[in-house]
């Protein structure tokens, strides 16, 4: 019997692409060129520097840069004897080489030498400190900085039994970035050419395996100009660009895996090669839209957390996913219905002939068929396993990256680490921002004279406090030295003291004056409070607005509730897998990083969003062809045992590129990269085996028709058509509809 033509979105776009394969390929390729040129002339607009921040921390850094200071990039190098001291002629000559070394550079400004100021020399006399400022834009000095570093170089060289080593924002900024840099273009070189290997694989020939990669390139390069536009309404950070690779990297080879091999399926039953693309356009092609859908609802969850970094980066992997949706539905039919079965192209020997159509896999097969015949012993084994892996997790303690978290090779490290030893106060000073309508009255130097004097001999104060003021003498800056690492408990112990104890008491009480605390220690526990009380908002926003999809998409209650539970496993699973390698340090020999005792701070939420919409694919894929077949006529069960088998070697294929691919995020130099990919790669690998492969056949089969119930007072909910509006089954001419199941109705199919 016919099929209709399809009614819904995805099976009208992909009818008409695939019969003006054409127009819509040259449509795709004006939209990525006119995205790419307008968003290189808007530039992307970066954060800010205070909106890199939150809380008090955001509101002090504010008030700074309205404030009139002279901004400048601070640097210092660090003069340093084991055994001499800073009165011993070979260390004076080193501090003189390098004081004259610095200041012939023609970027160098405000150079003073320990010897003229003896603050600058550390207690022990061994170490001393020549402090200099970079002219210009400080947002622009790590690209001036490295004529400066050379020339420390050269002074080091020429002092071997001193240690003369380089520190500041800039040489810090350049020798991080340098790193990271490389970092970054190693993962985006390995990504490439592994997803193409793994597709060769999947595929068994060339030319089906390079039309996903491109595809998915193509949207990430037009999301790269869209974003452009987009960030001048919402900042984007550059760590975002990386995520937008990886991830549109990952969803858009997903989505045309889904599709192609659904093509392939079809063709290999018979049809003609439009047939087969209007069939796989409402199906896979309807799944695509509704797996693009839910990770972007996901992704909208970091918009409720209101900091600018994670703001940024569910923008921008937003307008990924949602570009490559737009491509999939759009230009791979029309690309498929101009190559026909050249997309067979290039065959592997031994490859070529076995994977030209969809088959179902036998190893899945026996493990399905097992799993369903013992669906509780299933249930109780694999679902017991993930929650005793969870259960690490209850332990696990969050902290915000810092100094800790970069390689400890890098010099830069080693010389901050240094520093700090040697000089408490340099390594992390609190920035108290003194706000009044004039700062040089009496009473307010009354209060910041107090607050001096209370901070003199205070443990958790480390040296004098410096006092700047602006010149409308409406700010005043004080540096307030803190010990500790910017996040340890030393110092938010001491940064504790100093918001709640030392400024209420001093000129925090002093009428008509506002204060506020930035720095590395109140930018970490203003992110830590903030994420606390923005998390469960973002949980709530992610499960309820995915819950209310996949019931309008499945006309089930049970099936959002079940795939809630089920994403949730696999997140904690992975949770507890974090807690044990990174937190625990089991790993630290295989991923050869040092354990500094948590969890980066960041991670968890990120990770539950990524994760929730990502594992959500597999799941709305697998279910739509579980319902495609339930509604064609099969039994409950044996709808779960199709659906299941025919999509696993498609869902086996999309998440080996996931996980390939997030690997190698565990392969860079910092911890925070290391645990993102672990997180991603096992919780990507939990979910397409112990959960579709062992608990959702399981679950399925346990509740038969009962998957699709649906309360009498939701009947309401329209109908959304599953396979493509036909009224039979076009194969079998099988009826769709039925009706059962107990406590309340199943949905009435229609061809709507």
């Amino acid at each position: 019997m016919q099929a209709k033509p399809a009614g819904g979105v995805a099976a009208r776009a992909g009818r008409w692409s695939a019969r003006h394969p054409k127009t819509a390929i040259l449509g795709w390729l004006a939209f990525v060129v006119i995205s790419l040129v307008i968003g290189n002339m808007a530039g992307t607009k970066a954060p800010t520097t205070a909106q890199q921040y939150d809380g008090e921390a955001r509101q002090a850094e504010t008030m700074l840069a309205d404030a009139g200071f002279a901004q400048a990039a601070g640097e210092m190098v660090l003069v340093q004897s084991k055994t001499g001291s800073a009165d011993d002629p070979a260390f004076r000559a080193t501090v003189r080489d390098v004081q004259r070394a610095v200041a012939a550079q023609p970027a160098v400004t405000n150079v003073t030498s320990p010897l003229d100021h003896p603050e600058q020399i550390s207690q022990d006399g061994r170490s001393a400190l020549v402090q200099f400022d970079m002219k210009g834009d400080p947002d622009k000095a790590a690209d001036e900085i490295a004529p400066v570093m050379t020339a420390v170089d050269r002074v080091a060289g020429e002092h071997r039994g001193v240690t003369v080593a380089q520190f500041g924002s800039a040489s810090a900024e350049k020798e991080l970035n340098d790193t990271l840099g490389q970092d970054f273009k190693k993962a985006e070189m390995l990504s490439v050419p592994i997803t193409l290997a793994i597709l060769v694989v999947a595929f068994g020939a060339l030319v089906a395996a390079t039309v996903p990669v491109v595809l998915a390139l193509t949207a990430v390069a037009s999301t790269m100009g869209l974003l452009g536009i987009a960030s001048q309404l919402i900042p984007v950070d550059e760590n975002a660009f990386s995520v937008i690779l990886l991830v549109g990297l990952a969803v858009g080879v997903d989505y045309s895996l889904f599709y192609i091999r659904r093509e392939r399926e079809e063709r290999a039953k018979g049809h003609d090669k439009l047939d087969a693309l209007d069939i796989a356009a409402a199906t896979s092609g309807r799944a695509v839209l509704i797996s693009g859908l839910t990770v972007i609802v996901a992704m909208a969850g970091m918009f409720v957390t209101g900091n600018t970094i994670f703001m940024g980066m569910g923008l921008g992997t937003i307008l990924v996913v949602a570009v490559a949706v737009l491509g999939s539905l759009t230009v791979l039919p029309a690309a498929l219905a101009l190559l026909g079965d050249r997309i067979n192209k290039g065959r592997i020997p031994f490859l070529g002939r076995r994977r030209t159509g969809a088959t179902e896999s036998r190893v899945w097969g026996a493990l399905i068929d097992r799993v369903m015949r013992r669906p509780v012993v299933a249930v109780v084994i694999a679902g017991g396993a993930l929650v005793a892996l969870s259960i690490p997790a209850l332990g696990m303690q969050t902290k915000v990256s810092g100094i800790e978290e970069m390689p400890r090779d890098l010099p830069v490290i080693q010389t901050y680490q240094q520093i700090r030893t040697a000089f408490p106060s340099e390594a992390d000073p609190a920035t108290v921002v003194v706000k009044a309508s004039d700062v040089t009255s009496p009473a307010v130097k009354a209060g910041i004279a107090d607050l001096q004097a209370q901070a003199k001999g205070d443990p958790r104060v480390a040296g004098p406090i410096g006092v700047e003021v602006n010149p409308s003498h409406t700010i005043a800056r004080l540096s307030v030295g803190l010990p500790g690492t910017g996040s340890d408990a030393a110092s938010k112990q001491a940064l504790t003291h100093l918001r709640e104890d030392l400024l209420p008491a001093t000129i925090g009480s002093v009428h008509g004056v506002e204060t506020a605390v930035s720095g590395t220690a109140a930018a970490n526990a203003d992110f830590n409070t903030l994420m606390k009380g923005r998390t469960p908002l973002v949980f709530a926003f992610v499960l309820g607005l995915a819950f209310i999809l996949l019931l309008v998409t499945f006309r089930s209650i049970v099936v959002p509730i079940k795939a809630i539970v089920l994403n949730l496993l696999s997140v904690g699973a992975a949770y507890g897998l974090l807690t044990l390698v990174f937190q625990d340090g089991h790993g630290e020999g295989i991923l050869g990083f040092e354990s500094n005792g948590g969890i980066t701070s960041w991670l968890p939420l990120f990770l539950f969003v990524i994760l929730f919409g990502l594992s959500m694919d597999y799941h709305v894929f697998i279910l739509s062809r579980v319902r495609e077949a339930w509604k064609r006529g099969m039994s409950s069960e044996e709808a779960v045992a199709h659906g299941i088998k025919s999509t696993a070697g498609t869902v086996t294929s999309a998440a080996v590129v996931m996980v390939a691919v997030f690997a190698i995020f565990a392969t860079l130099s910092t911890l925070d990269m290391k645990q993102l990919g672990v997180g991603l790669a096992f919780a990507i690998l939990i979910d397409a085996t112990i959960i579709r492969g062992v608990l959702l056949p399981a679950t399925m089969k346990l509740l038969g028709d009962r998957n699709w119930y649906l309360p009498r007072w939701l009947q309401w909910l329209p109908e959304l058509d599953h396979e493509g509006g036909s009224d039979s089954d076009a194969d079998t001419g099988t009826p769709r509809s039925r009706r059962g199941g107990a406590g309340g109705a199943l949905p009435e199919p229609s061809a709507a």
